[in-house]
């Protein structure tokens, strides 16, 4: 996804808002314009990003990442189904109800070491979930009380798969 596009609409936008204030002020914009640049990129990116973790929330347990190749973001899509077109006899199941604590979602930034973070991705790709996902799931196993169904969405069982799709 290429991001020059939506940068130089803002420039425009920014360029045309300033001529009304005279030629002064469109110098100004065009000097804040180059600087800006970088800060309006990284801003998309969160968008971008933003976007890329709720639809996460909603495909469980495929996910999306953002991903920056060349500098430029780029989707990738995960754990999806390989096959499309299976087909299965059984009707579709219904959707699962909502867990009262689903809403919105908060960004946290985690650092592990290196050796644990290893082993987390190793475990999310065994169990064909995004990193997010696994951890997710791990939280919320950790914070089950005695004697509480584990609430868990998705993942691989045995050799089958659990969860819904909608």
């Amino acid at each position: 996804m290429d991001l020059t596009r939506y940068v130089d609409q803002l420039r425009t936008e920014l360029a045309a808002a300033a001529g009304a204030g005279g030629d002064d002020a469109r110098a100004l914009a065009e000097r804040l314009t180059a600087p800006l640049e970088s800060s309006v990129r990284l801003m998309l990116l969160q968008a971008l990003s933003a976007a890329a973790d709720e639809v996460t929330q909603e495909i469980a347990p495929a996910a999306v990442d953002l991903r920056l190749r060349g500098g430029e973001p780029e989707f990738v899509v995960t754990g999806a189904p390989q096959d499309a077109g299976t087909a299965y006899d059984a009707p579709p199941a219904p959707a699962p109800p909502r867990e009262p604590d689903d809403g919105a979602t908060a960004r946290v930034n985690l650092r592990l070491p290196e050796g644990l973070k290893a082993d987390v991705e190793r475990a999310a790709a065994r169990d064909g979930l995004s990193v997010n996902a696994w951890l997710v799931r791990a939280a919320s196993a950790a914070l089950q009380e005695p004697g509480q169904p584990a609430r868990q969405r998705g993942g691989r069982v045995g050799q089958s798969f659990t969860g819904w799709v909608r």
